[in-house]
C-alpha cells in the first residue's frame, strides 16, 4: 500500500497550461506561423531603426529605380524608398488588425454573454440584430461603414470592428449556452451567488479559448480588410504608407515597375498566412478532444 502511495505521490500532475503549451510547440506549422507573426511584430516595433530611409520624403532622382544595392526593394513613382515604406506599413496593417479585432471583441462579447446567460427578449433582439449584420458580406459590410464615416485608418479600424463584432457575438452566445446549465454553473446559483458574478467568475473565463482562436484568426481577415480599404482610399491616406495604399499606386505602374506591386503583395500574403496558421496551432491546442 506505500509503495502505491509514494509512486502515486512521485507521479508529476499534468497542468492544462503544460499540455497546451507542448501541444502547440509540437505543431510545426503553429511553430512557423508564430515565427513569422512575431517576426512581422518586431518590424513594426522597430520601424524608426530598421528603415533606411524616411517613408514619406519624395527623391525625383530616383523615380521608379529597379532593386539595387541601395534600394533593395526598389523605390516607387516619387522615388521613395519601397524597403522603408513597407516596414512602416507594418505597423500600419498590425495595428489595424489588433485594434479592430479588439474592438470587435469589447462589443461582441458582452453582447453574446447577455444574449446566451439572460436569455428570454435579451437573446431574441441580440441574434436578430446580429442575423441581419451577418446577412451582408464582411467585406461589403465593412467597405460600407468606411465610405460612410470617411477616408481615414481611424475609420477604417472602427469599421472593420463593428463588421466582425457580429461573428464573436454568435461565438460567445453559442459557447454561454452549451455551458450555462452545467453542474458548476448551477452550483453558483444555489448558493446565492449574483447572476454577474457568475458570468464573469465562471462563464467568462470558461468561453475564452474559441474567443481567443477565433481572435487570432480574425486579425488576417482585419489586415486583409484594411489593404482593400487603403486599395480603395478609405484606409490609411497618402503620404503615410500601407501596404494597400501601396498596391493602389502599384496597379497603374505594372508593367514599368512590377516590383512596386509585388512586395507589398507578398508582405500581405506572409503576415495573413502567419496569422492563420497561428490560428489553427492553437485551436488544436486548446481542443480536449485532441489529448
Amino acid at each position: 500500500m506505500s509503495e502505491v502511495l509514494v509512486s502515486g505521490a512521485a507521479a508529476p500532475l499534468r497542468k492544462p497550461g503544460n499540455r497546451v503549451l507542448k501541444k502547440f510547440l509540437a505543431n510545426k506549422s503553429a511553430m512557423l506561423g508564430a515565427v513569422i507573426v512575431l517576426l512581422f511584430v518586431a518590424i513594426a516595433l522597430l520601424a524608426p531603426w530598421l528603415a533606411p530611409f524616411d517613408p514619406v520624403k519624395a527623391n525625383f532622382m530616383a523615380v521608379r529605380k529597379p532593386p539595387s544595392e541601395l534600394y533593395w526593394l526598389g523605390s516607387d513613382e516619387l522615388g521613395r524608398d519601397i524597403l522603408s515604406r513597407m516596414i512602416w506599413g507594418a505597423r500600419t496593417s498590425l495595428l489595424a488588425g489588433c485594434i479592430s479585432v479588439m474592438i470587435a471583441i469589447l462589443i461582441g462579447v458582452p453582447l453574446g454573454l447577455i444574449a446566451g446567460y439572460w436569455q428570454g427578449i435579451w437573446d431574441g433582439v441580440i441574434s436578430r440584430v446580429i442575423e441581419a449584420l451577418l446577412a451582408c458580406p464582411f467585406l461589403i459590410l465593412a467597405i460600407a461603414l468606411g465610405a460612410f464615416l470617411g477616408p481615414s485608418l481611424g475609420n477604417a479600424m472602427i469599421a472593420i470592428g463593428l463588421s466582425a463584432m457580429p461573428i464573436f457575438a454568435r461565438l460567445t452566445r453559442g459557447q454561454v449556452i452549451a455551458i450555462r446549465n452545467e453542474e458548476y454553473i448551477d452550483g453558483a446559483r444555489a448558493i446565492g451567488l449574483p447572476d454577474r458574478w457568475i458570468v464573469l467568475r465562471y462563464v467568462l473565463p470558461n468561453v475564452m479559448s474559441p474567443i481567443l482562436v477565433q481572435a487570432t484568426l480574425a486579425i488576417a481577415s482585419a489586415i486583409i480588410t484594411e489593404a482593400s480599404l487603403s486599395f480603395l482610399g478609405l484606409g490609411q491616406q497618402p503620404p503615410d504608407p500601407s501596404w494597400g495604399a501601396m498596391l493602389n499606386t502599384a496597379k497603374g505602374y505594372l508593367e514599368q515597375a512590377p516590383w512596386m506591386s509585388i512586395f507589398p503583395g507578398i508582405a500581405i500574403f506572409l503576415t495573413v498566412q502567419g496569422f492563420n496558421l497561428l490560428g489553427d496551432g492553437l485551436r488544436d491546442a486548446l481542443d480536449p478532444r485532441n489529448d
